[in-house]
């Protein structure tokens, strides 16, 4: 039993591990407080029992396609702003450091139940491990005029802010906190870092196949009028609250069907607010020094694509699309037609080439960007071991299951196959409780050389420069495009 600033929670030992789910860090967000900044949980009286997982936000199902390979639990229920502790000794005392997990899933699926996101195996190694649930779709990202956009995020600041607070009675030190999270929970993470508010709240982060960026506010607001046209209401925050939930859900589905990291589409996202976001994440952490002493964890899959195509037959659509898909990937990604022919020397067929352009758009280039700008306090990875599914390669989220040291549930071979090396999920899992409790998971920090250590087949290794040939590339290309652009501004 501990007790919360809002009251005791009652948890379970299992395999010698102290573990709390579902204890609430703000308040249900429906009925009045639907579509708004969080609220502090009301405080209970007695002992709470913490031995289940709470309720999971309001999200609809992944589609067949991708059901296959990601599992993605719905517990239902109002009080969905939960979180879960793993800790090896609950207790004022222990002061040990804290990992906070903030899920993937495009920022309308997901949660903290996930199996593969088990946080035994760090508590077992002598970290407090925190998972949390937050508000997705357009609960949490849909952009109103009558609410503060974001809702989403600032539930994740709200639950940073309650383990600032309470996290030493379960034996965690608010002083050694590290946020990490993978897809659009690194991209939360991101904007955590330049968040003023996140100041002080976090020592150190993790960014895993997800960089900081800030949505078009016109792109997040179209997708609310869609699902405002669908549903025969206005497009605000109002009209919404009184909508049925699954109506909503059902509404949102639709209108986000054809949205996809490759290909593009409508999709919700972190917007610039003037608040919590007041400026482009990558922006204020590249050129205004945002987060200064915050070390840094960040990479990639090398497949990243593969999981975005391959699902529904997406791979061999593209590779048929030939130059239509390629002239497609070079709009999608602003860059012009020497790059697009850059990558096509390199890469085999339209899709794996597209796949690439985008990864690298989406992904590495940012990241490069990021760790140029924090040399010596910046750690990079490239993840490239190949599933043994067919198509799949070092596709997105694969790594997961080696990072949580997880691969042993059924839920990890969906993606990864049988058979996964146990040797490197005890790398992996390894890397991640060093930078977790000394910010040096093991190997060079970024610097000239731009070191990347690769965890694939056999013993991990650091490379230098992979790939910089084709970032040197696509940089010459901004570059030229933006004096391009200037010239025509001054005339």
């Amino acid at each position: 039993m501990v007790s919360t600033p809002h009251g005791a929670v009652r948890g379970r030992y299992e395999h010698g591990i102290a573990v709390f789910r579902g204890i609430p860090y703000a308040a249900p967000p429906f009925g009045p407080r639907r579509f708004r900044p969080p609220a502090p949980p009301e405080p209970w009286d007695g002992v709470r029992d913490a031995g289940s997982f709470g309720p999971t936000a309001p999200k609809p199902p992944y589609s067949e396609a991708f059901a296959q390979y990601l599992s993605d639990p719905a517990i239902p229920g109002d009080d969905c702003l939960n979180l879960n502790v793993w800790t090896p000794e609950p207790g004022p005392g222990a002061r040990l450091p804290v990992l906070v997990w903030l899920h993937g899933g495009a920022l309308t699926r997901g949660s903290s139940a996930v199996p593969v996101y088990d946080g035994h195996t760090f508590a077992r190694d002598g970290v407090v491990c925190v998972s949390i649930n937050y508000r997705l779709g357009v609960e949490g990202y849909g952009l109103f005029p009558d609410v503060p956009a974001n809702a989403g995020l600032r539930d994740q600041l709200a639950a940073l802010k309650w383990v600032h607070e309470s996290i030493v009675a379960f034996g965690g030190d608010p002083g050694r906190v590290t946020v990490a999270g993978q897809s659009a929970g690194a991209i939360s993470t991101g904007a955590l870092l330049a968040a003023p508010q996140a100041q002080g709240l976090f020592r150190r982060a993790v960014l895993q196949s997800g960089a900081p960026e800030a949505a078009d506010r016109d792109k997040v607001r179209r997708m609310v009028r869609r699902m405002a046209s669908r549903l025969k209401i206005p497009a605000t925050a109002e009209a919404f609250a009184a909508a049925d939930r699954d109506q909503l859900l059902r509404a949102q589905a639709e209108v986000g069907r054809l949205s996809s990291p490759v290909l593009g589409g409508p999709a919700f996202g972190i917007v610039v607010d003037g608040d919590v976001v007041p400026r482009d994440p990558l922006e204020a952490l590249v050129e205004g020094g945002a987060a200064p002493g915050v070390d840094l964890m960040m990479g990639w899959t090398r497949d990243e694509y593969r999981l975005w195509l391959v699902p529904g037959g997406l791979l061999e659509r593209v590779d048929r699309l030939g130059a239509v898909a390629l002239a497609g990937a070079r709009a999608r990604c602003h860059c012009g037609t020497e790059v697009v022919r850059g990558y096509r020397a390199v890469h085999a067929g339209a899709a794996e080439t597209v796949g690439q352009l985008v990864t690298d758009h989406l992904l590495r280039i940012p990241m490069h960007r990021l760790a140029d700008a924090r040399p010596g306090s910046s750690y990079v990875y490239e993840f490239a071991w190949p599933s043994g599914l067919p198509d799949l390669g070092a596709c997105h989220a694969l790594e997961l299951g080696f990072v949580f040291d997880s691969g042993d549930r059924p839920d990890s071979r969906r993606l990864a196959g049988d058979g996964a090396p146990r040797g490197l999920a005890d790398a992996m899992h390894g890397a991640w409780v060093r930078f977790v409790q000394s910010g040096d998971p093991g190997w060079e920090s970024w610097g000239d050389a731009h070191p990347v250590r690769v965890f694939g087949d056999g013993a991990p290794h650091t490379a230098h420069g992979p790939r910089d040939a084709q970032f040197d590339l696509w940089k010459a290309d901004v570059t030229m495009r933006g004096m391009r652009s200037r010239r025509l501004v001054r005339r």
